[in-house]
């Protein structure tokens, strides 16, 4: 073995640093089985998909991509401009700038203004309820881009979103809050930051299906409070509040209303699907 001079003048061994046969061969095995795995995890996937295809939400037709085929997305309801700027319902005809439906001049919501991406029909009603009941969370990502979409007027102006909570008894047994992960994605998709716990449900109410206009507004009074530790974080605040389908707005109004009290600047209000009358025209 040669000898290497020393400062000192003396002489050490100079050992050869390659790395010795049996590490290297055992950083090839190394490398070969994280690449066995990646294609056997790949092929499972692939299996799986072959044996189980994802399915159509509305049709249960095989579908690849985001739960709804191509002959269901094209029955979704998109709402675009002309519509109230008030309600955000959508016109059959332009009526021209800044003109309200009938709904915000006679009956004007707590909150300042509402979106929704897709009128409440029947595609829409599936893909809600999978959201709402199925533990379909994996319809929430689309779902949540499609309200981002709709509601970038609003959230250009936001400093905050807040999901429609559910009482902790609801939140139990269904395991999750559909508002809530429309919620998140919207964060991801628009940058304004979610608070989840800013608003509370404070008392437990009956589902609103099937209820009338004048009982579902009963139902929910007196249901939201924004905590008295939260409410400096509302206050002087711009806020969107979040969730999955406006019906008559009884539950949205409600929660405007106690952020509101808690001294919101403003309440927005964001939704996947709202429920349009056809039959009524703006004045």
């Amino acid at each position: 073995m040669p000898l290497s001079a020393t400062p000192a003048g003396g002489s050490v061994l100079r050992m050869d640093i390659r790395p010795s046969p049996s590490r290297a061969i055992a950083r090839h095995l190394r490398g070969a089985l994280y690449i066995c795995r990646g294609a056997w995890s790949h092929a499972a996937k692939l299996a799986l998909d072959i044996a189980l295809p994802t399915l159509c939400v509305a049709c249960r037709e095989p579908v690849d991509g985001e739960g709804v085929c191509a002959k269901c997305w094209a029955k979704l309801a998109f709402i675009a401009p002309p519509f109230c700027p008030r309600l955000g319902i959508p016109f059959v005809y332009d009526p021209g700038p800044d003109m309200l439906s009938m709904e915000a001049i006679s009956d004007p919501p707590a909150y300042a203004r509402a979106r929704a991406a897709v009128r409440y029909d029947d595609v829409a009603k599936t893909l809600v309820h999978a959201l709402k009941y199925q533990d379909r969370t994996d319809l929430a990502p689309a779902m949540g881009r499609w309200m981002a979409r709709a509601g970038r007027e609003l959230l250009d102006e936001a400093d905050m979103l807040v999901p429609v909570p559910l009482h902790w008894r609801r939140g139990w047994s269904r395991r999750y809050n559909q508002s809530g992960a429309l919620a998140r994605v919207i964060e991801r998709q628009s940058g304004v930051k979610l608070q989840s716990e800013a608003l509370r449900r404070v008392r437990p109410t009956q589902q609103q299906i099937g209820l009338n206009r004048l009982q579902r507004a009963s139902n929910v009074q007196g249901a939201f409070k924004v905590a008295a530790d939260r409410q400096s974080l509302i206050q002087g605040r711009r806020v969107v509040l979040v969730d999955d389908v406006l019906t008559s707005g009884a539950t949205v109004d409600a929660c405007a209303r106690a952020l509101l009290r808690a001294k919101a600047a403003q309440v927005d209000v964001l939704v996947f699907a709202r429920v349009v009358d056809t039959n009524k025209a703006p004045i």
